[in-house]
């Protein structure tokens, strides 16, 4: 294999600083970007461990800061900021991969750059086909790029579809660990505070995506996501608990064959199998699989009575148009509104459905549509924490 120049936005979150620690065991990586949003003492060091030609850090102060500080030590990397700099970091042209590992919607515009210039795509930010699914993988299609998924389902699935026909499939099964409230009665959910909804028990995962996997809208993001990666009809579309979080997803074939991907719970495994597609290397700082030391699988219906935000999703996607885009900004502001202790853990869903019953849904969007309606939900969620 040629050494392979890559680029990681979001580098300084749970899937970005696992990307570095994949890069670090191989001398066959190179990055030449970088971005953070305003973690600029993780980023410095980084760039002194990787030497990457360009950073993005979103807040322009911090990157200022990151520019004096890089200045001091003689360091050479340039320091771009905001939206626009995050572009400039997408495109890069040296990098033949993009990681886009940020969170939220930010991560949508630099990667419709990246796939306009031809870069492929090894995605972990899951709202930019939740909100622009059609738009982003069109141009995949027109550019002749791959987009890889990350995300621990994603990749299950995309390596249990290897080999396949498409027109094979019969279903795919999107696994979920149930989060930290799988046995909680309707009254201990009300209950529900910030520290408990932040200890997963399975995977370690940023803020955010901790919250949505503990109301489940986490798995309805992943649900819309499939959707637009495997050209697939919502009703093909499975979801089931496994709290062990030992086989990631599932892909049953007309045939009545199932073809599970198993391994412990660890993004460094979906992280390598991106950046390497379509080879397999050795990964010897990944556990080994021992199923006689696990011994049991359990699997379970989830619960859609009591965590509501799945449905939700599967009702935006059956819907189309500006409601998955809408339901995925009215979830960034109510999660970000729940962490800040403004709203209650049950009150997530509410004003989620709120937000959508209020939209009146645009079909066929375009791109200026689909911002549009982001704006307007992130404004009309927010009046709703207000209430609360």
């Amino acid at each position: 294999m040629q050494n392979k120049n890559i680029v990681i936005l979001g580098s300084t979150g749970s899937i970005g600083t696992q990307t570095l620690d994949v890069v670090r065991k191989s001398e066959k990586l190179n990055v030449v970007g970088l971005s953070a949003h305003s973690n600029i003492d993780l980023l410095e060091t980084q760039i002194i461990e990787f030497n990457p030609q360009v950073v993005c850090v979103i807040q322009k102060d911090k990157a200022y800061e990151l520019q004096n500080r890089l200045k001091a030590i003689k360091c050479k990397t340039e320091v771009v900021s905001g939206e626009e700099g995050l572009l400039i970091t997408a495109t890069l042209a040296q990098a033949e991969l993009i990681i886009t590992a940020v969170v939220g919607m930010v991560g949508l515009l630099p990667t419709i750059a990246a796939i306009k210039q031809g870069k492929n795509i090894a995605l972990a930010n899951k709202e930019t086909l939740v909100t622009a699914g059609e738009i982003v993988m069109q141009l995949a299609e027109e550019n002749n790029i791959s987009i890889i998924p990350v995300d621990s389902e994603h990749s299950a699935i995309f390596q249990c579809l290897q080999g396949n026909a498409p027109s094979a499939v019969s279903k795919i099964i999107l696994t979920a660990s149930g989060g930290p409230f799988r046995e909680y009665s309707s009254e201990q959910l009300q209950q529900v505070t910030v520290e408990q909804a932040l200890k997963h028990p399975n995977w370690v995962m940023g803020n955010k995506i901790t919250i949505d996997s503990a109301t489940l809208m986490n798995k309805g993001l992943e649900v819309i996501e499939a959707k637009h990666l495997f050209n697939i009809m919502p009703s093909q579309i499975e979801v089931i608990v496994h709290k062990e979080s030992i086989i990631h997803s599932m892909v049953e074939y007309q045939d009545g064959s199932t073809i599970a991907q198993l391994s412990y719970p660890d993004m460094r495994h979906p992280i390598s199998y991106a950046i390497y597609y379509p080879s397999r290397v050795d990964t010897p700082y990944i556990k080994k699989l021992n199923l006689s030391r696990i011994q049991t699988l359990s699997f379970e219906e989830p619960r859609m009575d009591l965590f509501p935000c799945l449905q939700l999703a599967y009702e935006a996607l059956k819907t189309g148009g500006t409601m998955p885009a809408v339901l995925n900004a009215a979830n960034e502001v109510v999660v970000e509104s729940f962490l800040n202790r403004q709203v209650t853990f049950m009150e997530i869903p509410r004003i989620i459905h709120k937000v959508m019953q209020k939209h009146i849904c645009i079909n066929r969007p375009t791109l200026n549509d689909l911002l549009e309606c982001d704006r307007w939900a992130r404004e009309y969620s927010r009046k709703k924490v207000e209430k609360c």
